[in-house]
């Protein structure tokens, strides 16, 4: 089975910081994007940045500038480091990827547990 872990959320002040990762392990044949999603209380999830195998990122418009996210395909990671975070960004984080358990099989989305971010103002 293909499991994700994340790491790094927490309470920070309004304009301050926070860097997430996301390890993911077990059966990978290989990974195709990977990427963040948030959900606030009381709303839907949301994707906030992903990035393809090559590279390539895109960012909803309320983090560009703000969130980049990055992975190493060696060891299967994505980070996400926020900068000048607001409250409106207080959510849980969720990692998401996209794979292939095994060659010739159909991609995947498997799901990490969610991370709290808390933004106080």
């Amino acid at each position: 089975q293909v499991q994700l872990v994340e790491s790094g959320g927490g309470l920070v002040q309004d304009g301050g910081s926070l860097r997430l990762s996301c390890a993911a392990s077990g059966s990978i044949f290989n990974i195709h994007t990977m990427g963040w999603y948030r959900q606030a209380p009381g709303k839907q999830r949301e994707l906030v940045a992903h990035i393809t195998r090559e590279g390539t990122t895109n960012y909803i418009d309320s983090v560009q500038g703000r969130f980049t996210i990055s992975r190493e395909n060696a060891k299967n990671t994505v980070s996400l480091q926020m900068n000048s975070l607001k409250p409106e960004d207080t959510a849980v984080y969720y990692c998401n990827a996209n794979l292939k358990v095994r060659a010739f099989t159909p991609l995947r989305d498997f799901w990490g547990q969610g991370t709290q971010v808390t933004v106080s103002s």
